[in-house]
């Protein structure tokens, strides 16, 4: 086992049977006070257990969502190693965010809030594409950018965005079973063996959940969904 790649809250190995494995730590992303935020682009704030929290709800949606077909790269989850073994995925460039948004808030408003506020439901869904970057905070990205750029052509543009749409809708009706509200989510999507599939991790470290009109922090969301 070789490592490769050190992330904000992963580390990934490389396999010698080709797989990759990703271990989960307890990073998350935040503000510079120590707030968790799923839309900053640094480590704000280490939380005890958090990479076992965010690989046991992982390891749910992955098999919820695979279930109703989305393809996806989890092999097997070892949630007491905080390990996931998954597919050898080609990336797009050097690494795309897929954001789905169902009610406006975080960066959505402060870049759009001269027209919608915060916390107002977007009919049908959005996605938006930005590239991950951290120095210049993630930016934006438009499906023809991405196709003069070669980052993915127009057919995988679609294909991203409608299995986002799919994926966040079967988490979405997921969570309002159990009298939670799913404001936004990020993905991450890469092709294996020729096909998009979806990647990363499914966790609380990469939603924003409410209830009652209250913000779900991640540590709490494992007991409310899993229970």
């Amino acid at each position: 086992m070789k490592h490769v790649y050190t992330g904000k809250t992963k580390d990934v190995f490389v396999l010698e049977n080709g797989n990759y494995l990703l271990k989960f730590k307890d990073d998350a992303t935040g503000t510079a006070d120590g707030v968790f935020d799923p839309g900053e682009n640094t480590v704000g704030l280490t939380i005890d257990g958090l990479g076992r929290e965010c690989l046991t709800l992982s390891k749910y949606f992955f098999e919820l969502v695979g279930g109703q077909g989305v393809p996806h790269h989890m092999i097997s989850a070892d949630v007491e190693k905080n390990e996931m073994t998954v597919k050898p995925v080609e990336m797009f460039g050097k690494g795309l965010e897929v954001v789905v948004r169902f009610v406006a808030t975080g960066s959505f408003v402060r870049r759009y809030g001269d027209y919608i506020e915060d916390g107002r439901p977007i009919t049908g869904g959005l996605v938006e594409f930005t590239l991950k970057n951290d120095a210049k905070s993630d930016p934006p990205i438009t499906g023809d950018s991405l196709a003069a750029l070669g980052i993915m052509n127009h057919a995988q543009y679609e294909e991203c965005k409608a299995l986002a749409l799919k994926v966040g809708g079967i988490i979405r009706d997921d969570l309002g079973k159990k009298g939670l509200s799913l404001y936004d989510m990020k993905f991450e999507f890469g092709i294996f063996e020729g096909k998009v599939i979806l990647v990363d991790e499914i966790s609380g470290g990469c939603m924003r959940v409410y209830k009652d009109g209250a913000w779900v922090q991640p540590m709490q969301l494992n007991s409310l969904i899993l229970e």
